[in-house]
């Protein structure tokens, strides 16, 4: 698969560094840029050379969240349409929260809604100063869905719930309060590095079976869970908020219930 949206090294040690490229649309998730994901995580769980995942991204933004314009087109879809496209957000992200590597988030740009997600399905994430956060779906009269159990997850619900249904902007310590990112750090090269170096001392196989042990141990996020966080963002996609809201934005003008 040609990658036009992202970008995956491997270097001899086999340490993957895996890039989010579509930084002229602050590496919003469009369509493409899911399926690449996807497509990418399939190809690390399966090379046993791989033995630890960078994630980043190039430009000013980590992840603006999910491209407004594809979730403009499944308002005008059909509702099996928009469970499909759903799905697609919603597996990406479970392949990637059960990447039998340790992944590792460099994060030095933005992350909004979508790209607050993709930092929670990271195993360690590592943020610059100078980040924002924000799970900013309620602003455009949608919900976090697809990415709310890896959120939570991560977080806590009483955590998450400070942040989400407001959608209020923080920075990168209180990030850190909310146990989103591990640390904060002017450089990051270092950091990063050693996280890395520490992975390559240990038994890869080891490694992958700690991380299903984890896992089990922690919030249920099983079919059943993910299937009804499918359901309702296709339901959000179909009310009149998500269209004000995502009308709104493209029109420039604030949202009828902004006072």
């Amino acid at each position: 698969m040609t990658y036009e949206n992202t970008a995956l090294d491997i270097d001899l040690r086999g340490v993957a560094y895996v890039t989010l490229d579509r930084a002229e649309k602050h590496n919003a998730l469009s369509a493409k840029m899911i399926g690449e994901l996807d497509d990418i995580a399939g190809k690390l769980a399966a090379d046993p050379d791989v033995r630890v995942v960078v994630l980043q991204a190039n430009g000013r933004s980590f992840c603006a969240g999910g491209d407004l314009g594809w979730m403009k087109e499944q308002m005008q879809a059909s509702r099996s349409t928009r469970i499909a496209e759903a799905g697609k957000l919603a597996k990406m992200l479970h392949v990637w929260n059960t990447l039998p590597k340790p992944v590792i988030g460099r994060i030095e740009g933005n992350a909004f809604g979508g790209g607050v997600g993709l930092v929670s399905i990271c195993d360690i994430a590592f943020c610059s100063e100078n980040v924002k956060f924000g799970l900013t779906e309620t602003r455009l009269g949608l919900i976090p869905a697809t990415i709310s159990p890896y959120v939570s997850a991560r977080m806590g619900e009483g955590k998450m719930r400070e942040v989400a249904m407001s959608a209020r902007l923080f920075g990168a310590q209180r990030a850190k309060e909310l146990n989103l990112v591990s640390g904060v750090f002017e450089n990051l090269d270092d950091v990063i590095e050693a996280e890395v170096a520490a992975y390559l001392q240990t038994a890869p196989q080891a490694v992958a079976a700690t991380k299903e042990l984890i896992r089990s141990l922690g919030p249920k996020i099983d079919a059943d869970v993910i299937a009804a966080t499918i359901e309702r963002l296709a339901d959000t996609w179909e009310n009149a908020e998500a269209m004000e809201g995502i009308g709104a934005f493209f029109e420039k003008r604030k949202a009828d219930w902004v006072v």
